[in-house]
This record gives C-alpha cells, sequence and structure tokens, in this order.
C-alpha cells in the first residue's frame, strides 16, 4: 500500500495556507471520483524557489499498488518524473485515477500560488516584474531566470584573449606607446569598455580552455585609445585586422561566437572594417541607431547587445553617494536639461524654452571644460533639483542622463526618437519613464510634465529604485547588475553549433578550411573575408 505522494511544484511565490489547501484537495479529491476516505496518506508539496515542503495529510482510500510516484531531488531543485518502486510489480489498478488526481492538485497549486503573487498590485507593472518569468525577489531586485530564451540559470563558458597572447591587442589597449592606462580609461561614460573586461577577469564563467569556451571576449579600450590620441584610425583599422587575423576560433565560427565592446556612439565605426569582419560578431554597445554622423547603424537587434552606459561611481555606490536625491517638495524645477547644445535643434530647443519659462525649466550653458567646468558634484546638485530629467538626442541616440537620472531620482524624459535601451525583455520602461516625441518639444511638454500629479512621480521613481542595480556595473556575486544582465543576454547568443563560409567538415566529425587542413593544425596569418 502507498501512502504518501510527492509532488514538485516550480514557484517562486509563497504557498497558500495548509489548511486552505487541505480543504481544496478534499474537494478536489471527490471530484475525481477516488471514493470515499478509506485510509490515509501525505501530499507532500516541494518549493524548489523556497527549499521548503508543505506537508497535507488527506483521508484517501486505500491502494493495495501504486506502479508510479513523483519525487523531487532537493539537492538540486529539480522535478523527476513518476518513476515505479522497485519492490511494487503488480499492475495498479486506479493509476489513471491516481494521475488524474496528481494533475487536478498541481493545477490547484499553480493557480493558488500565482494569485498570491500578484495580489492587489497593479498588473501591468507586476507583468513587467513580478510575473512567473520576470519576478522580483525579496529585495526588489529583477531576475532573468525563467524568461523566455535565458535558460533557469547562467551556464556560460567565456573565454577572455590574454593581452599578451595576439599580437596587436596591448595597442588597442593602451596605444602605440603603451602609455595610456586602464585607469585613465576606466573613468567617464565610456568607461564600460574596461569594467567589462575586469569583471569578466574575475567571472566565475569565465574558463582558460577556448577548446570548451562558448563565447570569445576580444578586449579593447579603443575609444579611450583614440580619444587620447594613442591611435589614429586608420592604425585602429589596420590593427583589429591584424589581430582577427590570428585568431583561429574567430575564422572557425565567421566571428559568431566573439565579443567586442564599442562604449560610445559611434559604436563599432571606431573601426572602420567593421561591416567586412565584424557583421556576424556581438557587438555590446549603448547606441542602437545611426551614430556620429555616419550613413548606416552598426547594430543589429538579433545578434547585438544594448549596454547601459558608465555612471559615475560616486553616484552608484551605496554609501556614501556623492548626492543624495531631495525630497519632491524640496526641488526648485519642474525639469532640467544639462548638457552641450552641440548645434542640436532638441538641445537648442530646450535652451530657448529654459529662457522663456526660467522658473520651470533648468537648461543653463553648461561648461565642461575649462576653468568654468562644472564639478562632478555640481553637476548631480543640478540634475537633482527637478522633478524630470530631460534626454534629448545629441550627436547619438542614446545619453548618459537617462541612465544618471534614476540616483538623483528624477523621472527621465526622453527626446530621442530612435534610443535603443538595455534588457527590454526583462523592465517595462513604460513604468519607469517617459518618451516623448522630439517633434513636439516645446510648451505642449511642460503643460504635460505639469499636468502629472506627484503621487504618480513618487511611483515612477520607486519602480526606478528597484531596477536602477542594472545600470551599476558590479561583480556578479550582486544579484542585480549590469555584468549580471549581460552575462544573461549573452547566453541567449550562444550556439551549440558554429560554422562560417570558410569552415568544413568530414564525416569522421574533423573540421577543416577549404584546403582541408584539420582546425587543430590552422596556424595564423590566417586570412579574413
Amino acid at each position: 500500500m502507498c501512502d504518501k505522494l510527492k509532488f514538485g511544484v516550480n514557484s517562486s511565490a509563497r504557498a497558500a495556507p495548509a489548511r486552505e489547501l487541505e480543504e481544496e484537495l478534499a474537494v478536489q479529491h471527490h471530484n475525481v471520483g477516488l471514493g470515499p476516505a478509506a485510509g490515509k496518506y501525505d501530499v507532500v508539496v516541494s518549493f524548489p524557489a523556497t527549499e521548503s515542503l508543505l506537508h497535507l495529510t488527506v483521508d484517501r482510500a486505500p491502494l493495495s499498488t501504486v506502479s508510479s510516484m513523483a519525487s523531487v531531488n532537493s539537492s538540486n531543485k529539480s522535478t523527476r518524473f513518476f518513476s515505479p518502486h522497485a519492490h511494487h510489480h503488480s499492475v495498479c489498478t486506479r493509476t489513471h485515477q491516481i494521475a488524474a488526481f496528481a494533475l487536478v492538485v498541481a493545477t490547484f497549486f499553480l493557480t493558488r500560488l500565482f494569485d498570491h503573487s500578484l495580489g492587489p498590485c497593479s498588473s501591468s507593472y507586476l507583468n513587467s516584474f513580478s510575473d512567473g518569468n520576470q519576478y522580483t525577489a525579496p529585495d526588489g531586485v529583477v531576475r532573468f531566470g525563467g524568461s523566455p530564451g535565458y535558460g533557469t540559470h547562467l551556464s556560460l563558458k567565456i573565454y577572455v584573449y590574454d593581452e599578451n597572447e595576439i599580437e596587436g591587442l596591448k595597442l588597442l589597449m593602451y596605444g602605440r606607446e603603451g602609455k595610456i592606462s586602464a585607469e585613465a580609461c576606466v573613468k567617464g561614460q565610456w568607461g564600460t569598455q574596461v569594467k567589462i573586461h575586469r569583471l569578466l577577469l574575475q567571472s566565475t564563467f569565465r574558463t582558460r580552455k577556448k577548446e570548451e569556451a562558448d563565447l570569445f571576449f576580444v578586449p579593447s579600450y579603443v575609444k579611450c585609445v583614440r580619444m587620447m590620441g594613442g591611435l589614429n584610425d586608420k592604425e585602429i583599422n589596420q590593427t583589429y585586422v591584424k589581430v582577427l587575423s590570428q585568431m583561429p576560433y574567430f575564422r572557425l565560427s565567421g566571428g559568431r561566437n566573439h565579443i567586442f565592446v564599442f562604449p560610445s556612439g559611434a559604436g563599432a565605426h571606431l573601426f572602420k572594417s567593421w561591416a567586412i569582419y565584424l557583421n556576424r560578431s556581438i557587438i555590446l554597445t549603448p547606441e542602437g541607431d545611426r551614430t556620429d554622423k555616419r550613413d548606416t547603424t552598426a547594430f543589429n537587434t538579433w545578434k547585438d547587445i544594448i549596454i547601459p552606459g558608465n555612471i559615475d561611481d560616486g553616484m552608484t555606490a551605496r554609501k556614501p553617494r556623492l548626492v543624495d536625491p531631495l525630497p519632491l517638495s524640496r526641488r526648485k524645477y519642474l525639469a532640467n536639461y544639462l548638457g552641450r547644445a552641440q548645434g542640436k535643434v532638441g538641445r537648442l530647443q530646450l535652451i530657448d524654452l529654459s529662457k522663456q519659462y526660467p522658473d520651470k525649466l533648468e537648461s543653463p550653458e553648461l561648461k565642461f571644460s575649462g576653468p568654468d567646468k562644472l564639478g562632478r558634484a555640481e553637476y548631480f546638485q543640478h540634475l537633482r533639483n527637478a522633478k524630470f530629467c530631460l534626454a534629448p538626442r545629441g550627436e547619438s541616440s542614446w545619453t548618459l542622463r537617462f541612465y544618471e537620472s534614476f540616483f538623483v531620482e528624477c523621472v527621465p524624459v526622453i527626446l530621442s526618437d530612435q534610443v535603443e535601451l538595455p534588457f527590454q525583455n526583462i523592465v517595462d520602461y513604460t513604468q519607469i519613464s517617459i518618451k516623448w516625441p522630439s517633434t513636439r518639444i516645446g510648451t505642449e511638454l511642460l503643460d504635460y510634465l505639469e499636468s502629472i500629479p506627484d503621487k504618480n512621480i513618487e511611483e515612477m521613481i520607486a519602480k526606478g529604485r528597484r531596477v536602477r542595480c542594472l545600470w551599476v556595473y558590479a561583480p556578479e556575486s550582486e544579484s542585480c547588475s549590469a555584468f549580471t544582465g549581460i552575462l544573461w543576454e549573452l547566453q541567449k547568443k550562444v550556439r551549440q553549433f558554429h560554422q562560417s563560409a570558410e569552415t568544413f567538415w568530414l564525416h569522421n566529425g574533423s573540421i577543416v578550411n577549404r584546403d582541408l587542413v584539420e582546425f587543430s593544425k590552422w596556424k595564423p596569418p590566417m586570412p579574413l573575408p
């Protein structure tokens, strides 16, 4: 006689009260026709997300044999299918009834648990941050695991090329004379080129074996090197081509499993021949539109990943921060725009609008160089003094001001029509920001912002507070960070099999090139497309 049945329910939500569940189980027992109660056995419900078990004792008719049971492996938190016990050999005459009962019970638990997790909160907000796939942990952190396409856990293996491994890499990192330091390049809005490299070097997902790697990371601080005069455009182009020609695994996949960071609005255009050599590679960039006066975009939504810009560490630190937010009641302005005009129509319109409505809109002509340069603390003190932070397009569609606004706790207003934002599968930006047509910058915009009640502004700020951890380049030990988000996005790009136009294979599984030379014997420099 079988007297215990165990069900595994995968849910991050908490269980309904035991008495309520037991009463419902009694009803379900009657409905599936298991007959009047003539004995007892336990229903054991496992909640892997909380590592807890809920035991319910329910009256049931005696069973002479049971052909199968459900069991939960608590060590790996996965549910096993019903399997026969070795000591039961006879066929159970009520197997179908038991299975039906199990299905009803499991359905009850799943529906009831999700009902409890939703509670009285706004459904649109929870759909973006707290549903079965995209949920918040108890501390309010957004999670990727379980969302469509991401898998349930990270299982990446990323190989990071060493700067001494490939001739030319050090040029792309430190310039022709080797005098540009990583410390100089890690500062400012383009510091992601250094931070991502450093975080990968320390990552538990780093592998030192190329043959087992899912992805390959190519370090380069080329934006910084170019800005500091370490290499010119021609030298950058030649050096990239030289570097790529020495990478057999790049040749093997056609670059599909190789990762490059281009941290500025110029995107991959920093490498002039990117369209020839990197058109299949994974590009990490904050920019998703036509960039820096280019006629074409280097961003491909199907292979590339939008990343947050690099916010000043003094603002992303937990405590003490460079500047703390002000209560809404103490903020002087309705909105502000802090930045250079750069001759851009939208920015010029905001500056003119601020002159018409100086009590509502702050938009001073700021100096970012020279003796009158605005200091770090001064900049954020200005930024925090408005309810809304306006983020118009500049040379390119992305702006660091969008990310900074979350740390002074003003609501970002995007005035850049072509902007692409990071982690759009996880974050519902309609709940934490406003996007306004750049063609309607004027009094209408100020009137609209002024019509929004403080209560709604506070709600948007609170929701933004919950997800701003995704803009911080913290170690993967942090449950929520830009780096962890990037790892999850990279996991979606992993392929089991890679090929290119110059990759062939034989009946024994060996990979060869066009000259039928086995992969292990490929020697640099290798021809590039």
